[in-house]
């Protein structure tokens, strides 16, 4: 029974075994893989760059209406849109002594000085903003080199007279817009523009005036059209608004001779000896003649600027009656006075008829104005030598710019 009982223990030993082993043969599954996400780096945050505030311009460069208003071509000062918008007038006043005084010249946005037969001066001024005014005058005639600058300011050009000669052709283009009283030359006369005023002890040449509702007439029955052409150039490069083109570095000019102080010239400015005086307090030139300020009749307030030009033309004598000419085409030289300052540099007009004289400094760079009415003196260059300014009248000085134009200048080497 013992030997029974230890093979059945035997048996029982051997049965475990086997399984035991069994069971260590068999594989347990591996666990199941969870595939996880890659990781997804975090972007650094990063501080987002400040938005450019475009740079304010220091000129004017597009012109925008804001509130019925918008900046003229003529004085870069905001103007009533209708005004602004339409072509201006230029109207030819006399400037000698037996004229004075003017009527309606504190109104012109540009005035344009030019010499004429007697060695004086004779106006054109240019006006946009007239509707308020009466008339305009006395009226005086018409010579080419007006005629010419008035074609670039696109103006509808007033005149009574002419010299004939010279003129005649030029004006009565059908594609230039005159207004004229009746006159020998003039082909298209516009009568209801004009009318004599009573001035007792004046000539009577020195009593026609524009008559402003005629003129609104004579326009209209000529057919000309009062806007811009599309093609306009205008004839400054403003400051913008609040901003002052002051020119530091350039000579200080507060007194200005166009014919020089002793006014012993023969160039047209010799006569009445004009000049302007620079004010500080509001940065405007004051025009002087005669010994006396220049005033406007229409208001009794002497005339002042914001900007004087001085446009260096070559002249030349056309005939015995003392008729001149000057080049207005071209280039030439130029001095740019503005908040006290001398500006030196070139005038240039190039692009016909229609389009104006542009001024640049010596670097070529368009000099800037400030925002105004600007006087336009026509200097003749062979009496150049007699332009005088300065700080004050003890301190004048002759800018370098040769009386005799570089071309003449050749020419003369090669005869």
């Amino acid at each position: 029974m013992f030997q029974r009982t230890i093979k059945i223990l035997v048996m029982t030993f051997l049965c475990v075994t086997v399984c035991l082993t069994g069971c260590g043969n068999k594989q347990e599954p591996e666990p199941e893989q969870v595939e996880m996400p890659p990781e997804v780096e975090e972007p650094e945050e990063v501080e987002p760059e400040p938005e450019e505030t475009p740079e304010e311009s220091l000129v004017i460069e597009e012109r925008t209406v804001v509130d019925g208003k918008i900046q003229s071509y003529l004085t870069g000062e905001w103007t009533n849109e209708e005004i602004a918008t339409r072509r201006p007038i230029a109207v030819m006043i006399p400037n000698n002594r037996p004229a004075m005084p003017q009527y309606g010249l504190s109104k012109a946005g540009i005035i344009y000085e030019a010499p004429v037969e007697g060695r004086i001066t004779r106006l054109m001024a240019v006006f946009e903003d007239f509707d308020d005014l009466e008339r305009i005058g006395p009226i005086r005639s018409s010579r080419d080199y007006f005629v010419y600058v008035a074609m670039g300011y696109e103006a509808v050009y007033c005149n009574w007279g002419l010299a004939k000669p010279y003129v005649e052709e030029l004006i009565n283009r059908p594609n230039y817009y005159n207004v004229s009283a009746a006159v020998d030359g003039i082909h298209n006369p516009a009568d209801e523009a004009f009318y004599r005023v009573d001035r007792p002890g004046y000539v009577t040449e020195f009593t026609g005036y524009l008559k402003i509702d005629g003129l609104f007439k004579a326009v209209e029955r000529l057919g000309y059209d009062w806007n811009y052409d599309e093609s306009y150039v205008p004839p400054f490069l403003f400051a913008a608004d609040d901003v002052t083109a002051d020119y530091p570095d350039n000579d200080t000019a507060f007194i200005i001779y166009p014919g020089g102080k002793t006014g012993n010239n023969s160039g047209g400015y010799g006569a009445y000896n004009p000049y302007f005086e620079y004010h500080e307090e509001d940065h405007l030139y004051y025009r002087y003649q005669d010994g006396k300020e220049q005033i406007d009749e229409y208001n009794n307030e002497q005339l002042a600027v914001s900007n004087v030009v001085f446009q260096y033309c070559h002249g030349e004598v056309r005939d015995s009656h003392d008729y001149l000419a000057f080049g207005v085409h071209g280039e030439g030289d130029a001095l740019v006075f503005t908040n006290g300052k001398v500006i030196k540099g070139t005038w240039m007009r190039y692009d016909g008829d229609f389009a104006p004289a542009k001024f640049y400094d010596e670097k070529g760079d368009e000099i800037v104005f400030n925002q105004g009415k600007t006087w336009v003196c026509n200097i003749w260059q062979e009496y150049g030598e007699s332009v005088q300014y300065g700080e004050d009248d003890d301190n004048l000085i002759t800018p370098d710019i040769p009386s005799v134009p570089s071309s003449d200048k050749d020419d003369e080497k090669t005869d």
